[in-house]
C-alpha cells in the first residue's frame, strides 16, 4: 500500500464505474467470509432478541432489535464490496454509516438496563439516605446519555464521509479526520461518564449484601439483581472497548495500522458487539428482575418501573 495513493488490490482491477473511488477506501479488500458471518450473526440475534420482545414483554430490547437491522444492513453492503465491487463508494459509506450508528442502540439498550437497575433499587432504604444515586432519574439517565450519542454519532458519519470522498480524490482530509475524532473522542468521554454512574450502581450492590429493597424483597432476587449488573457492565465495556477501537484509529490516520487490516475490525469492531447483543438478549432485565415484582403482606404492591 502506498501512503499517497491509497490501497489498490492488484488481484482485484478497479471496474471505474461512474460510482467508484479510484483506491479501496476501506484500506484492504473485505473478506466475503466476514460479511457472511456478521449477516448470519445480526439476523440470528434479531429473531432471538424479537422473540424476547414478544415472550416477555421486554421493551427494552427494542432498541436492540434495531441495532441488529441497522448491523445486518452494513453487512449486507460489506458483502456487496467483497463480492461485486470493493471500489464502489456507495457501499463503503453504506456499511461505514450502518456499522457506525448500531452500536447507539446498542448503548440505548444498556442505558435502559441501568435506569430499571435504579428504579428497581429507589425502594431501598440505603438509596434514601441522600447519596448521589438516590438522585438519578432513569429517564434523565437514558436521554442524556442517548443525546449525547445521536451528537456524537453524527460528527462521526459526517467526518467519515468526506474522509472517504477526499481521501478517493487524492485530497487532504486530516480537517475531515479531525470532525471524525472529535465525535469519538466525545462519544468516549460520555460513556465514560456512564461507566462511573455504573460502577456506582455495582459498589452500591457490593457493599450492602442485604440491601434493604421494598418487603418482600428475597435474597433470590438481589442475586438477579446482582446478575444483572453483571450483565450491563460487561456489554457496557464492550461497546467502551469497541469505542476506543474507533478512536485510535481515526487518530492513526485513513493509512494506519489499524484501519489497513480487518482483522482489527472483525475483533474489536464485529466481536464486541455481537458478544454486547447477545448478553443484553439473553438476559433482559425482564427476565431477571421481574422476581423484584412483589406484594407484602399489607397489600402493597412494589413494581419495577423505567420512569
Amino acid at each position: 500500500m502506498n501512503n499517497t495513493v491509497g490501497y489498490i488490490d492488484r488481484d482485484w482491477p478497479n471496474p471505474h464505474g461512474p460510482g467508484d473511488a479510484s483506491i479501496i477506501i476501506y484500506g484492504y479488500t473485505p473478506s466475503l467470509a466476514l460479511a457472511i458471518i456478521g449477516i448470519a450473526s445480526f439476523v440470528l440475534l434479531f429473531i432471538a432478541i424479537l422473540a424476547q420482545v414478544f415472550r416477555l414483554r421486554a421493551f427494552s430490547l427494542i432498541p436492540a432489535c434495531i441495532a441488529c437491522v441497522c448491523e445486518l444492513i452494513g453487512y449486507v453492503f460489506r458483502f456487496l464490496s467483497a463480492h461485486q465491487d470493493p471500489y464502489r463508494i456507495s457501499f463503503f459509506v453504506g456499511q461505514y454509516f450502518c456499522i457506525t450508528v448500531a452500536p447507539v442502540f446498542i448503548s440505548a439498550s444498556i442505558y435502559v438496563g441501568l435506569g430499571q437497575l435504579v428504579a428497581w433499587a429507589s425502594t431501598s432504604t440505603t438509596l434514601k439516605t441522600g447519596s448521589f444515586l438516590s438522585r438519578l432519574r432513569p429517564k434523565a439517565i437514558l436521554w442524556t446519555f442517548i443525546s449525547a450519542d445521536i451528537l456524537c454519532t453524527a460528527l462521526q458519519v459526517a467526518g467519515a464521509a468526506v474522509v472517504g470522498e477526499r481521501t478517493s480524490n487524492h485530497e487532504d482530509p486530516t480537517q475531515a479526520n479531525d470532525i471524525l475524532i472529535a465525535g469519538l473522542a466525545a462519544q468516549v468521554a460520555s460513556f465514560c461518564l456512564f461507566l462511573v454512574l455504573l460502577a456506582m450502581f455495582v459498589w452500591l450492590l457490593a457493599t450492602n449484601p442485604s440491601l434493604d429493597c421494598a418487603p418482600g424483597t428475597t435474597d433470590r432476587h438481589l442475586h438477579r439483581a446482582r446478575m444483572y449488573t453483571c450483565v450491563v457492565s460487561v456489554a457496557g465495556i464492550l461497546i467502551f472497548v469497541r469505542t476506543i477501537f474507533r478512536l485510535v484509529e481515526s487518530a492513526q490516520g485513513v493509512f494506519g495500522e489499524l484501519s489497513s487490516h480487518e482483522v482489527y475490525f472483525g475483533t474489536l469492531e464485529m466481536a464486541t458487539v455481537v458478544i454486547a447483543t447477545v448478553l443484553l438478549g439473553i438476559w433482559p432485565p425482564k427476565a431477571l428482575l421481574n422476581a423484584a415484582r412483589k406484594i407484602d403482606a399489607e397489600g402493597e404492591a412494589f413494581l419495577l418501573r423505567s420512569n
